[in-house]
C-alpha cells in the first residue's frame, strides 16, 4: 500500500491493517472521510450502488460496469472485482480473491482469499479461428445465501451454488451444487450434506451414491459387451419396448449414443462411412428417415409412420454425435401457420395424450434441424404460440387423463413434448409448479409404479419433466429428489452382467432399455447434484444441455 502523507501515521496504519484485517473495521471507519471518498468515486468510475453500512479496502481494486454491495459486506485489499456483480448483505470478499463477469451473490456469503469466480467463458471451439477472436459467451454464476467458498477454490461460468453449501478449499466447481452440500475435489463433487457426521453411520444418501457408483461402474466396464451382442454385419438386432427384437436404424442410433455417453463415439473414417449412411435415409420429399428394415405404407403419408419421425431424433442426433447433421432440411414440418396449428389441432389430445407428445417432440426436432443447419421459417414460433395456449392450468399437462390409465398419457406425453420443445430450446414450461404436483401425484398413485408398469418409459418420463420443472421453481423440491433417490435405489440390481438394462422387467437387456435407463439415472443424479458420480452423460435424444437456441 502506497501511504499518503497526508493522513497521519496511525490512521495510515490502521488503513493498511484493514487492507487484510478488513473483519476488524469499525463505524469509525465505514464512516471516515476516506471511505467516503472511495464510495463516491466508485459510484463514478464503476456504477456502484454500495450501502453505508458497508467497507471497502483502499487498495481493493473495483472495474466493474455495475457493482451492488450489500449491508455490512465487505471486499478486501487486493481483491478484483470486476463486471456486473451483485454482494448482498453480510458477505465478506477476502483479499486478493477474483470475482469476474456476471456475479450474483446472496446474503452471508464467505469467500477466501484466492477464490477465482469467473462469470464469463471464451470460446475455443473452432480450430481455425484464433483463440483469441472467438467469442465470450457469458451465463453468469447464482451464489445463494449462506455459502461459504475455501482458500483457492475456482467457480467457472453458469454455476448455482445452493444455499448453505461448502466449498472445500481448492475445489474447481464445473456443475451446479445442491443446498447445504459440501463439495471438494477437481472437478468438484458432493462429499456429503451439512448435517450429517462425517463418517457416520449409512444414511439414505450415502446409499443411494454408492447405487449410483456401483451401476456406474458395471455399465463403464460392461457396455462395449452390450453394444457387440446386438452387433450384426447388417445393423444391429435388439428388442424394442414390447420385448420382441428386430433390426432397426434406432438400435444403432442406441448404440452410438451409449458409445458417446460414456466418450467413445465413433471418430475418423468409421464416422464418416456412418454419416453418409445415416444421412441416405431421409425421404427427398420430407426430409424424415423412414426405417429402412420397416419402410412406411406408402399409401399413408408419411406423418402417420411412427419409426420415420422418431427417426428424426435418433438420427438426427446420432449425426450430430458423429459431427455431421441431416443433409438436408426436414421440409415435413416447414408450413405455414394455419396448416401447422391444423395439424396440431387434429392430433388426439383427450385420450392419446403421450402419441401427440411424440409428434410434437418430433416436428419441435425437426424445427430445431432446421433453424440449425438450414433455413427456417417462424415454425419455432407458431409451435410455442400454440402449446402455450393449449397447456392445462390446473395440471401444467397438456391432454386429458383418461379413465383406464389416469395421468398416464399426459405425464408422458409432457415428457416427449416438452424434451423436443421447451427443454431443447431453453424454453420455460408455461405451469411448472401445476406440472410438478401432476406428475409426483401421477408417481404416488401407481407408487412408484412396479412388476409390469416398471419400465423405462414410465420412469424417465417422470424423471425428466422433475428435472425440467425444477430449474423455474423449488416447488416440492424434496418429493421430487425422494423420487431421484427411488429411481436410484431400484435400479441398483437391475443391470444384467453384459446385456445392459431391459426396458421392462421380464426382458432381457437390449440397447433401446440400456440407453433410457442409463439416461433416466443420469437424470436423477442431476437433479440430486451428484452426476458427476457417474459415467454416463447422455449426448443425444437424452442430452440436458439445451440447445440455447430461444426463439
Amino acid at each position: 500500500m502506497q501511504i499518503n502523507p497526508e493522513i497521519p501515521e496511525a490512521e495510515a496504519d490502521r488503513e493498511a491493517r484493514l487492507q487484510f484485517l478488513t473483519w476488524e473495521r469499525g463505524p469509525e471507519d465505514i464512516g471516515s472521510d476516506l471511505q467516503k471518498k472511495l464510495k463516491e468515486r466508485l459510484s463514478r468510475s464503476a456504477g456502484a450502488q454500495i450501502a453505508a453500512t458497508a467497507y471497502i479496502a483502499q487498495d481493493a481494486r473495483v472495474f466493474t460496469s455495475s457493482l451492488i454491495v450489500g449491508d455490512r459486506s465487505w471486499i478486501a485489499g487486493h481483491a478484483l472485482v470486476r463486471g456486473d456483480v451483485e454482494i448482498g448483505a453480510n458477505c465478506s470478499v477476502n483479499p486478493y480473491a477474483c470475482i469476474s463477469g456476471k456475479v450474483r451473490c446472496g446474503n452471508g456469503v464467505r469467500i477466501a482469499s484466492l477464490v477465482s469466480i469467473v462469470g464469463f467463458n471464451h470460446g475455443f471451439d473452432d480450430p481455425d479461428t484464433p483463440i483469441n477472436d472467438q467469442p465470450h459467451e457469458t451465463l453468469g454464476i447464482t451464489i445463494c445465501d449462506d455459502v461459504w467458498i475455501g482458500a483457492n477454490a475456482v467457480i467457472l461460468d453458469g454455476v448455482t451454488i445452493g444455499r448453505g453449501a461448502v466449498i472445500a478449499a481448492g475445489a474447481v466447481v464445473t456443475k451446479d451444487i445442491p443446498d447445504l452440500a459440501i463439495a471438494a475435489g477437481v472437478p468438484a463433487k458432493v462429499v456429503r450434506r451439512r448435517g450429517e457426521a462425517a463418517g457416520a453411520g449409512k444414511s439414505r444418501r450415502a446409499d443411494v451414491e454408492h447405487a449410483l457408483l456401483r451401476i456406474s461402474r458395471m455399465a463403464e466396464a460392461e457396455w462395449p459387451e452390450v453394444l457387440e451382442r446386438h452387433r450384426t454385419a447388417d445393423g444391429y438386432i435388439s428388442a424394442d419396448a414390447d420385448g420382441r427384437a428386430h433390426m432397426s436404424v434406432r438400435h444403432e442410433c442406441d448404440a452410438i449414443e451409449i458409445a458417446a455417453g460414456f466418450g467413445h463415439q465413433p471418430s475418423g473414417t468409421e464416422a464418416k462411412v456412418i454419416i453418409d449412411r445415416l444421412q441416405a435415409l431421409q425421404d427427398p420429399a420430407t426430409g424424415f428417415f423412414p426405417d429402412p428394415f420397416r419402410p412406411p405404407d406408402p399409401a399413408k403419408n408419411i406423418r402417420d409412420d411412427s419409426p420415420a419421425l422418431y427417426n428424426v431424433l435418433a438420427v438426427g442426433y446420432a449425426l450430430e454425435i458423429l459431427g455431421g447433421h441431416p443433409s438436408q432440411p426436414i421440409r415435413g414440418v416447414e408450413m405455414d401457420a394455419v396448416a401447422l396449428c391444423d395439424w396440431l389441432e387434429d392430433l388426439p389430445w383427450n385420450t392419446r395424450a403421450w402419441w401427440c407428445g411424440d409428434r410434437v417432440d418430433a416436428i419441435a426436432t425437426a424445427l430445431y434441424f432446421n433453424a440449425r443447419y438450414f433455413q427456417s421459417g417462424r415454425g419455432k414460433e407458431i409451435l410455442f404460440g400454440w402449446l402455450t395456449t393449449r397447456a392445462d392450468r390446473s395440471t401444467g399437462l397438456w391432454g386429458k387423463p383418461t379413465t383406464e390409465q389416469g395421468l398416464l398419457q399426459p405425464v408422458n406425453g409432457f415428457y416427449r413434448l416438452t424434451r423436443g420443445a421447451h427443454a431443447q430450446f431453453g424454453i420455460p414450461v408455461p405451469f411448472p409448479e401445476a406440472a410438478i404436483n401432476s406428475v409426483i401425484s401421477h408417481y404416488r398413485n401407481n407408487r412408484g409404479f412396479s412388476g409390469s408398469t416398471y419400465t423405462a418409459c414410465n420412469l424417465l418420463d417422470t424423471v425428466h419433466p422433475l428435472w425440467l420443472c425444477l430449474k423455474q421453481t423449488d416447488f416440492m423440491r424434496s418429493h421430487a429428489k425422494t423420487v431421484a433417490e427411488d429411481i436410484i435405489l431400484h435400479l441398483q440390481d437391475r443391470w444384467q452382467a453384459k446385456r445392459g438394462f431391459a426396458f421392462a422387467d421380464g426382458q432381457s437387456g437390449s440397447l433401446q432399455g440400456t440407453e433410457m435407463w442409463l439416461s433416466t439415472l443420469h437424470l436423477a443424479a442431476d437433479l440430486l447434484g451428484i452426476a458427476e458420480n457417474f459415467a454416463f452423460v447422455p449426448k443425444g435424444v437424452h442430452r440436458t444441455r439445451s440447445a440455447g437456441m430461444g426463439l
